[in-house]
């Protein structure tokens, strides 16, 4: 009887006992809040190297403007992407393919498309459970030639 009334004090006590909730709270959310950060960053590099590639096109197809014929604004623009690519962060100009040519649907407007690897991004690796988007970063810039 004694030893029952004693056990039950002691639990009765460590029932009461508050000073390890927040360390035992922190266990339970911390890998939870250590994938939140983690996603946040690769998605940051992606959207950053995302947004590099459609400034680099953009860019590229102001440059273009400039050209007198098609062959003239395609060597334009490869001029200034080799020029201005790797001023981009987490753009690696080895692994960037440029097409520029008149649009096919326009006569009067001039694409500049890039295509870039983004698998070389440190970001891939970074945690096997994060759904991450395509490696391949495809974006395109239309600019109108002739002035109208």
């Amino acid at each position: 009887m004694l030893r029952t009334l004693i056990f039950n004090g002691r639990m009765a006590r460590i029932h009461r006992d508050r000073s390890a909730t927040a360390a035992v709270e922190f266990a339970i959310l911390s890998p939870i809040l250590i994938l939140v950060l983690l996603g946040m960053v690769a998605y940051g590099i992606y959207f950053g190297a995302s947004h590099s590639i459609q400034q680099l096109a953009a860019d590229a197809a102001r440059t273009a403007i400039a050209g007198l014929s098609a062959s003239e604004r395609e060597t334009l623009v490869t001029d200034y992407i080799d020029r201005n690519a790797g001023k981009y962060p987490f753009v690696d100009p080895d692994k960037l393919v440029v097409e520029a040519n008149d649009s096919t649907d326009d006569g009067s407007q001039f694409v500049v498309s890039l295509s870039y690897d983004a698998s070389s991004l440190p970001i891939w690796g970074l945690f096997n459970g994060l759904v991450m988007p395509d490696t391949t970063i495809e974006r395109a810039s239309t600019i109108r030639i002739g002035g109208l």
